[in-house]
């Protein structure tokens, strides 16, 4: 077993909340962390739940900007 292996069957055993993960995601999706909850974070957080937050993250944000699409194609404001 090498060096990073063990290192990250550690990391995949922390015991991070999935609700602690979610917000860590959001807030670093609009980029405002502070250094102190970062390093927080990346000792606190599990990797695989980061992983998934991220996905989940993602795909709520294009269904957003998709259906702000749609709402604004529908009223005809992007015709003007």
């Amino acid at each position: 077993m090498s060096v990073d292996e063990s290192g990250l069957k550690s990391a995949v055993r922390r015991r991070g909340s999935f609700p602690q993960t979610l917000r860590a995601v959001a807030w670093s999706f609009f980029g405002v962390r502070k250094a102190a909850d970062l390093e927080n974070d990346v000792n606190r957080l599990n990797p695989v739940h980061v992983v998934i937050a991220g996905v989940l993250g993602a795909l709520v944000l294009i269904g957003v900007l998709m259906s702000l699409v749609n709402w604004v194609v529908s009223s005809g404001a992007a015709a003007a």
